[in-house]
């Protein structure tokens, strides 16, 4: 049991530890003793080891007691203790807000967004952004901090990118990018501003292609191709025919080929939805032509055996051999892989097919994003139209000649 053993200082005790020693002598914890509301209070405040002498616990004393007598202040030193706690966490907590304000929008997209990046999406996709970063948006705001960016700065980025003759397509997709990094770092409590893309207007532009194939320009296609490439030929065949993206195509498995129900499962895709596609005949020839390989094996790989990452340079160098380009500058007119999956779209509303359906056959996250093929259903709509030229349907649109002379006098006749 500790003794307790009085000081020079009025309310401050100490006991003495029983083997520790500070200094030649044994350590001492005091202890204050004082009144408050008719009620002794005795509270610890520290070892003799850890700075605190009888001094000091007594400047505490005096203190707690003054707090007593005015009212003010921490009237306890358990009082104390929590007001200093709370001083304390509150610096600390400023401190270390003032150092997430310093973070700038570099650090940030290196350390942070950047490895998320790579984690989370296609190789394609985070090296994209990697590159508009680099060229374009680190050197407008890259060492500025969260808060020292404004729609001002965004705007430098779209006159710089305007200048350097970067597209339309390139400036959003750059603007895309510093919306997400700002998106990234709110979620990250390193930024509590919104984007201040926001405040910045987008440049539009209708991008899509609106090219197709007529039946002739896709068999002359996929013949010279197939004289070149069988896998190539397939490729191109199982898009023209299913609507399939390319990317979709290099990821699928023999586990995703149904070939009894005629089903090929697409997962993985750019709407985040799987989906299924539907083979036409051609299709199910196709696959009962192949050697089927492990549910796990790729159904197209490339040499080495892994996942093809880009369509051969024997299409577009096919399409030149054809003349499908030739003449052609707008972009969005030329014959690509991707108009292949076009085709397969537009062949099917030319033939009446609804756009609902055709949505959901392409995996269409709107069907906003199938609208582009409305103009395909005109052709049908007109022709539809035409019905009325038929000769039982035209209607005079004025009156014979016979007709007219008999107004003539009629209206003679009145005028008499």
């Amino acid at each position: 049991m500790s003794i307790w053993k009085k000081t020079t200082f009025p309310g401050v005790r100490y006991y003495e530890h029983e083997t520790r020693k500070h200094g030649i002598k044994k350590d001492r914890y005091f202890a204050i003793r004082y009144q408050k509301d008719g009620k002794r209070r005795d509270e610890g405040i520290g070892w003799w080891s850890q700075g605190i002498t009888a001094e000091n616990a007594y400047s505490i004393l005096s203190d707690i007691k003054q707090n007593v007598v005015t009212g003010n202040g921490p009237q306890s030193l358990k009082e104390k203790r929590q007001i200093e706690r709370v001083n304390r966490e509150t610096e600390e907590s400023k401190k270390k807000q003032v150092a997430i304000e310093a973070i700038t929008f570099d650090e940030f997209f290196t350390k942070t967004y950047f490895p998320q990046a790579e984690r989370d999406k296609k190789k394609y996709t985070y090296e994209r952004e990697k590159a508009l970063y680099k060229k374009h948006i680190k050197p407008v705001i890259g060492a500025f901090p969260f808060n020292g960016i404004a729609p001002i700065h965004i705007e430098k980025i779209k006159d710089a990118m305007r200048k350097k003759g970067q597209s339309v397509r390139s400036i959003q997709y750059a603007l895309a990018v510093t919306r997400q990094i700002f998106n990234q770092a709110y979620k990250h409590g390193i930024s509590q501003l919104e984007a201040p893309t926001k405040k910045v207007k987008t440049p539009k532009v209708d991008n899509r292609r609106v090219r197709y194939l007529s039946q002739d320009q896709a068999r002359n296609l996929l013949s010279s191709i197939k004289n070149k490439s069988q896998q190539l030929f397939e490729i191109c065949l199982l898009s023209l025919h299913c609507g399939l993206r390319a990317g979709e195509i290099f990821s699928l498995t023999w586990g995703d080929i149904n070939n009894d129900k005629g089903l090929i499962f697409i997962k993985d895709t750019k709407s985040g939805k799987n989906r299924m596609a539907y083979m036409t005949g051609q299709i199910k020839d196709l696959f009962s032509e192949r050697i089927k390989g492990r549910p796990n094996e790729l159904v197209f790989p490339n040499k080495n055996g892994q996942r093809i990452d880009k369509i051969s340079n024997v299409f577009p160098r096919t399409v030149d051999e054809l003349g499908l380009n030739k003449g052609i500058t707008d972009p969005r007119d030329k014959v690509v892989f991707h108009t292949l999956r076009h085709t397969y779209a537009s062949w099917l509303v030319e033939n009446g097919t609804d756009l609902y359906i055709v949505k959901e056959l392409l995996g269409h996250s709107t069907l906003s994003m199938t609208e582009r093929y409305a103009h395909v259903g005109k052709n049908k709509l007109q022709d539809a139209v035409k019905l009325l030229d038929r000769e039982d349907f035209v209607m005079p649109l004025s009156s014979p000649p016979e007709e007219i002379d008999m107004n003539k006098k009629i209206l003679k006749i009145s005028d008499e």
